[in-house]
């Protein structure tokens, strides 16, 4: 999956965050980030990195550089 196919769930999670904490009485900034912080790593974990190329390996450890992308 990429994280763009995944954009659309993780907007309307932040919303409804938003829309719920704006309608209290009593905020919390405490509880805010943990539930945007929660969002963001559900997202986050739907990432793929797409590698290309760049890293080599012949006898021994990695070396190059990665050239890829986070999709």
């Amino acid at each position: 999956m990429s994280l763009a196919t995944k954009k659309a769930a993780a907007k309307t999670a932040l919303v409804t965050i938003l829309e719920e904490m704006m309608t209290r009485e009593e905020t919390s900034i405490e509880e805010f980030s943990e539930r945007i912080i929660d969002v963001l790593e559900v997202w986050l974990k739907e990432a793929s990195i797409q590698y290309i190329s760049g890293l080599i390996a012949p006898n021994g450890a990695v070396t190059g550089t990665f050239e890829g992308k986070l999709e």
